[in-house]
Formats: C-alpha cells, structure tokens, sequence
C-alpha cells in the first residue's frame, strides 16, 4: 500500500469530518484544537468527542506532501532507565539508522494510558511504522492504529492473534526456571514479582505451572506493583522469611531484585544456594559478578530489536508478505546462587 493511499485511508478524517459529526464547521474544530481558551467549555467538549470518535489526528507532514515518507518510525517501550529496553534500542538502531529512518521513542512508564496519549502525539509526525513492546496495549489504541493503517511489530512476546511479533514466551521462560529449581531439588519455591506487567505476569504463570505440574505449592508469593530495585529486592527478602521461614528458593521476576536479595542475604548471613537458592530473569551483566554468581534467564533482548526492526523495514519496503511470530527463545544460565 502506498504511503499516499495509507494517508487518506487512514489520517485522511479530516477537520471538515470532525466538524459535520460535532455539528459545527472546520474553522470552529480548528479553534478548539489550536485555542481552546476561545471556546466554551460545552463546545470544547463536543468537538473533542467527535475528535476521539472518528481518531482525527493532525498530519503535520501531509500539510506539505501527502505522498512524501517521513522515514521515521516511532518506538514505545516502557522504560528508558532499564537495561534490557536500552539494549533492544541499540538494536532498533543498527538496523534502522543505516536504512535512513530516524527513530521516535516514547517512554510509556508501564501505562496503557500513557502509550495511548504518546500513540496519538506522535501520530502528527506521520511515522512510517510502530515497533511497541509487549501485547496488552488497550483498544483504543488498536482501534487508532488499524485506523491509520500503521505498519506495527510487537517485541519481547509472542502473540497467537496473527499480528507481527519477535520475542520468546515469558511462560515458558518462567516454568524452566522453576522447573531448575524442582530438579535442583527445591520444594519450597517463592516467587517475588515487581511491576507486574504483563509479562512479569506471564512469568508467575509459568512458575505457578511447573509447581503444579510438580504436585507441589507456592511457598509464597509477594507481588508489589511499585517499580523494580535492589533496594526492593532486600527489603522482599525480609518480608518473605518473616512470612515464611522455611522457604528454601526464590525465583525472582527480575535481575534487579535478585541482586538485592544477594546482598541482603550477605548482610544476614544467610547462605546461598546452602540455605537459600535465588534465581533472577534477563541475565544482566552485572549478574554474573554478584557473590555468588546469580541464576538467571537470558532473554536475547538486543537480538529482538535488530529482528523487529528488520522484519517492519521490510514490511515498509514492501518486501514482507504474511505476518509473522518469530520466536528467539531464551537460556537458563546456571549459576553458583542455586
């Protein structure tokens, strides 16, 4: 489909369209959109619910050509500080870059709404193509992409649905490792989960499989939704051993709380894997130097930004034909810590 025909399909509702569905004219649309202090508040109102209804979106590069790429892709992921999301930038990137396209990155903080509101900023850019992590975006955003025809790639999961994704299944991810740990011999598993996203969701799935398969119970489990850290990870491991004495392993949803829980666990003198085995997830590089060497899963994170990014660039150069799921699987790294 051509860039022109996507365009007029798609951010071709126009300020006459906002206007005839609101019942009053594109000058009065355009002056709620660009002064609504001119406006009052009852007609503000009903031209931002046609605004909302028919997805109007300002094109700012169809205002020159409407025919003309802007050989920009725009990219969400959910956190610019977290080491696994920078490294598949870096991979988005070499791919890319080379290829003349110029990423827009917005930091969605973990919010369906927040992704939304960005979705729709950025669309005024006219991005060529989408590349977002994970599958749970809301149906608003989903209806506002089919809407604009946007060429999109999830990263970091697998979706069964038909839509373009690379990643691996954080399920499955999460039964191997509590399936290590069964065989390590281990019975009574606590899980610590933070964020809890959709994917550290998954995670707790497949932890919560395996010890059933294993005809076994969670020794407990503490699930706060507060951002990840270290110093979370130490204070869990108080919380967990007052609240249950006799755990003998943990598998944490992340590296970062791991490497907390290692260091309070020193600070104890609990032994480790001795009297407690700890796991972490995404093997980052920090993890293999902790006291002992941590446990962990390996996620191929740089690899699935090259791949999305490549898989989209040739969906934009028309060379892709039916969508694809594309799975890169992880590692267990065995550790010293179980």
């Amino acid at each position: 489909m051509s860039r022109k025909s996507r365009i007029r399909a798609g951010s071709g509702v126009t300020l006459h369209d906002v206007g005839q569905a609101a019942g009053v004219s594109a000058i009065t649309v355009s002056r709620v959109l660009h002064t609504p202090d001119k406006v009052s508040e009852a007609l503000r109102e009903k031209v931002l619910a046609a605004v909302e209804q028919l997805g109007y979106v300002p094109n700012r590069a169809a205002r020159h050509l409407a025919s003309a790429r802007s050989h920009t892709v725009l990219v969400l992921i959910p956190s610019l500080s977290n080491t696994v999301f920078i490294d598949t930038l870096t991979g988005i990137e070499e791919v890319l870059q080379p290829a003349g396209y110029q990423l827009l990155i917005g930091n969605t903080h973990y919010d369906a709404d927040q992704e939304l509101q960005l979705l729709r900023a950025y669309l005024e850019h006219s991005p060529d193509g989408l590349l977002l992590t994970g599958l749970a975006q809301s149906e608003a955003f989903r209806n506002l992409v089919a809407r604009h025809q946007l060429p999109a790639v999830h990263m970091m999961d697998l979706a069964s649905d038909g839509r373009d994704c690379v990643g691996f299944s954080q399920e499955d991810a999460g039964r191997a490792m509590t399936a290590h740990l069964l065989a390590r011999g281990y019975r009574r598993i606590a899980f610590l989960g933070a964020q809890l996203d959709e994917r550290v969701q998954k995670r707790l799935a497949g932890y919560r499989a395996a010890l059933s398969a294993a005809g076994c119970q969670p020794a407990h489990e503490l699930l706060d939704p507060r951002p990840s850290s270290m110093q979370m990870g130490a204070d869990m491991l108080d919380a967990l051993l007052a609240a249950q004495p006799d755990c003998d392993a943990v598998f944490c949803c992340n590296d970062d709380l791991a490497i907390g829980l290692l260091a309070r666990c020193q600070q104890r003198g609990i032994a480790v894997p001795a009297r407690l085995a700890v796991a972490g997830f995404n093997d980052l590089a920090p993890s293999a130097w902790t006291t002992p060497p941590l446990t962990t899963i390996a996620t191929p994170r740089h690899d699935i930004g090259r791949i999305a990014a490549q898989q989209l660039l040739a969906r934009l150069q028309g060379k892709s034909g039916e969508t694809a799921c594309i799975d890169l699987g992880f590692a267990l790294q065995h550790r010293q810590s179980s």
